[in-house]
């Protein structure tokens, strides 16, 4: 089997709290391997937009690559970045890099598609600027909702948090030491995550751990 390790992004933090957006990169990744005589190693979870280069999970998922001569796998080619040199770069390292969307995709595409990428990202920020001084011509007040939305979704997400750690102390303390060993176990206790119809991933583990140790728990 091939060793692998997926990355996944995510543009904003309500995204990386909810699941939108990353449980359906996570489907599209854990099919591609199923079919493909691959495993996942690793799983790296970032919480970024596009246009930014500077990637520190990208970073420690390139480096793990490099230690073990692992394959990157992304769901698509925007999720590693909407900027041609930043694409070009990265297919110039050492590291192997598959996007599921197009997995037999040669350099020249990849450039290509790179391009598009990076076109589509200035047309959306081109298109929010200008929808966002029309809403303000019309008086309307921007941002208040917003902020009021992400606050009730992070409290409702730390409070979250705080029930599922004796859970996962109590699955740690038999055996379920590993992400994937406790998000393979949650699932079939069915014990639902955060997001209502959605399935527990190592990647959603490792999300919940971290959001647990900053409200200053630790789980053994």
């Amino acid at each position: 089997m091939k060793k692998a390790v997926a990355y996944y992004r995510v543009s904003t933090p309500r995204q990386g709290v909810s699941g939108l957006g990353l449980e359906a990169q996570q489907e599209s990744v854990h099919f591609f391997v199923r079919y493909n005589e691959t495993t996942i190693e690793r799983e790296y979870v970032e919480v970024e937009t596009g246009k930014k280069n500077n990637r520190p999970i990208l970073k420690k998922a390139l480096a793990y690559c490099n230690r073990h001569g692992a394959l990157l796998i992304i769901a698509k080619l925007d999720r590693l970045g909407r900027n041609v040199a930043f694409i070009a770069a990265l297919m110039e390292s050492k590291v192997q890099f598959v996007a599921v969307d197009n997995p037999y995709a040669e350099p020249f595409l990849l450039h290509i598609l790179a391009a598009f990428a990076e076109k589509e990202r200035i047309a959306i920020s081109k298109r929010t600027c200008e929808a966002l001084q029309a809403a303000k011509r019309r008086g309307v007040k921007l941002g208040k909702n917003g902020k009021t939305l992400a606050k009730k979704n992070k409290r409702r997400a730390d409070e979250f948090a705080r029930k599922m750690l004796p859970v996962i102390e109590s699955l740690k303390a038999v055996g379920f030491n590993s992400e994937r060993k406790l998000a393979k176990e949650l699932n079939k206790r069915r014990i639902a995550p955060f997001r209502v119809g959605c399935r527990w991933h190592p990647s959603t583990i490792h999300n919940l751990l971290d959001r647990i140790k900053k409200l200053g728990y630790e789980s053994e």
